[in-house]
């Protein structure tokens, strides 16, 4: 198993800046991939940002030149800086980690942290 646990979320204006943090526990061997997911009031959860273990990232285009996904390996922890926030981006914000055991991928989800910017 693996634990993620978010931190940094919170009340913004729009156009300020926000950090969030994600600390993976656990069997975090071959946890490659990690990430970011949002979900807003009535939406589907979406993709924001992945990045793998050799540091190869994707963000959706919504974020992008917004936000930046970085990871720290020797803390088992990845990061998403967000800058330039507009209202469209509050949602509770979920770190991602997918654990690769050959032939098996496993998912594993935080608990989510609020973003909420205000116009």
């Amino acid at each position: 198993q693996v634990q993620l646990v978010e931190s940094g979320g919170g009340l913004v204006q729009a156009g300020g800046s926000l950090r969030l943090s994600c600390a993976a526990s656990g069997s975090i061997f071959n946890l490659n991939v990690m990430g970011w997911y949002r979900q807003a009031p009535g939406k589907q959860r979406e993709l924001v940002a992945t990045i793998i273990s050799g540091g190869r990232t994707t963000c959706a285009d919504s974020v992008k030149g917004r936000f930046t996904i970085s990871r720290d390996n020797t803390k088992s922890a990845v990061y998403l800086q967000m800058n330039s926030l507009k209202p469209e981006d509050t949602a509770v914000y979920y770190c991602y980690g997918q654990r690769s055991d050959p032939p098996y991928n496993y998912d594993y989800w935080g608990q989510g942290t609020q973003v909420t910017v205000s116009s």
